[in-house]
Parts: structure tokens; sequence; C-alpha cells
């Protein structure tokens, strides 16, 4: 029974949900503050699940042998998040408690790394990842000129507006950034406004020329960058990833048009 109960991968999978989750409540300060029995209780159920994981380790080796376990990157990959889950475990055994292994809690996050594989279960992913592959590599091109024009507009808005607002544009890198930031349509009225009221506090001679043109050019970097840009990369990237849809619709198409064919000439041969 125990055997069926660990290789049983939907078994598996609930308990890693599980303990995600009480991972999640364990590195909320306030439960640890305000309710430390609640604390040590999802702190002891936590260890209960490297305990689960460890015997499901030693189970499916039994069952498949070495050689056909470590076969599996899967399981590779789990007995190396139980191995690393080891030194944190022994921490919290009461003869343990003196060592130091607090450098070891942090590799407890890595099982939560072990939900991706519900991405199994996902249907035809298989279609759906040789999609995406389509679509990055048709997106490719594209997105190399994005961020050409990117560095480009960097670095002019670094020039043009470092000195005037420099913790917008006071380097390549910050300005690089902002400049993304507008390509998103975030903050696309904002960032001139900031510009404008900089060069009002600093009481520049042409304070209104400054203001207008910098709303005019900040409308231009949004225009190419964020609406036709972005529009075209995503444009792309959801015309590749629904090729083998449109493929398969073609397909029953050129099928009920040759139905239709045969059809048409036995009613021809009729007549």
């Amino acid at each position: 029974m125990l055997n069926r109960f660990f290789l049983d991968e939907r078994n598996i999978l609930v308990a890693i949900f599980i303990n995600s989750m009480i991972i999640f409540a364990l590195y909320f300060p306030q439960i640890e503050e305000s309710y430390p029995s609640i604390y040590r209780i999802l702190d002891g159920l936590d260890h209960f699940f490297v305990v689960l994981f460890m015997l499901e380790a030693l189970v499916k080796i039994r069952a498949l042998g070495r050689k056909q376990y470590f076969a599996d990157s899967w399981n590779v990959f789990d007995f190396l998040i139980v191995v690393a889950s080891i030194p944190g475990f022994l921490n919290f055994m009461p003869f343990f408690a003196s060592a130091n292994t607090s450098v070891f809690k942090i590799l407890r996050l890595l099982r939560m790394v072990r939900l991706l594989r519900f991405i199994r279960f996902i249907p035809h992913l298989e279609s759906i990842l040789s999609g995406l592959g389509r679509a990055l590599r048709a997106s490719i091109f594209v997105i190399l000129v994005l961020v050409f024009f990117n560095f480009m507009l960097a670095m002019l808005t670094c020039h043009m507006y470092g000195d005037l607002v420099p913790d917008y544009f006071g380097d390549p890198l910050i300005s690089s950034y902002y400049i993304f930031q507008m390509f998103t349509v975030e903050g696309w009225n904002e960032i001139p406004n900031v510009v404008a009221q900089a060069a009002a506090e600093q009481k520049l001679s042409n304070y209104a020329v400054i203001a207008g043109a910098t709303r005019f050019y900040f409308i231009l970097v949004v225009l190419f960058g964020g609406i036709f840009g972005m529009s075209l990369a995503n444009a792309i990237f959801v015309d590749e990833m629904t090729l083998d849809n449109n493929r398969e619709m073609e397909a029953k198409v050129d099928e009920i048009q040759q139905q239709l064919a045969e059809l048409k000439k036995l009613l021809e041969k009729k007549e």
C-alpha cells in the first residue's frame, strides 16, 4: 500500500502543493510573532513533508531500481532537493538543535519548483511547447530591434534630460529602464510632466519650449516603441503560437474542398 501511494504521481503532486502552501505561510513574520504555536505546527508539518519526500525517493529507488530511477531527470531533481533539505531537517531534531544549518533553510524553497511537474498534465503540452518555440524564433528579430531602439533612445534621452531629471535619466541604465517602461505605455504622461516641472523649478528661460518639445518627444517614443513595436512583437508571437490551429483548420478546409470536388464529379457522371 505504501508503494502504491508513493508511486501514484497524483498523491505526490498534492503533497507538493500542500507543502508549498505551508512554506508560503511560514514566510509571514506576523505568524511567528503573533501566533508562535501555529508557526511551530506549520514548521513541524514542513519537516514532516521532508520525511515524506525522503520516503518517496527511497520507495521509488527500491521499486524502479537505481539505474531506472536516476534515468528520469525529474527523479534526479527530486533527489537533489531531498538531499538539500536534510541539514534543515536535522536542525529541527532536538539532538541536532545546536547545529548551525540556517544557511540551508533557503534551499527548502527549491521544493516549490517541483510544482513544475504539474506541467506534464497540461493537455496538448507538446503542441504548446512547439508553438512557443516557433513564436520565440519568429519574434527574435523584432525583439532585437526593440532592444536596439531602447538602447538608442536611452542614450539620447540621457544626453538631453540626464542633468534635468537624474532620477529618471541620470545614466544609460536608468534611462533604458524608464524608456522600456514607456514602451509598455506605463507612465507615458507622468514622466514628461516631471521633466517639465523640473525645467520650471530650475527657472529655465525656454521652459515653454522644453515642455512642449518633451511631450512631443515622449509621444513619439510611446508611438513607435510601445504602440507599433510592442504590438508588432505581440502580433507575431500570438500568430506563431496559433499556427498549429490554423494549419489544422486549413487541412480540414482542404479535405472538405476535396470531398466537394469528388461529390461534384459523381453528380456530373450521373447526369
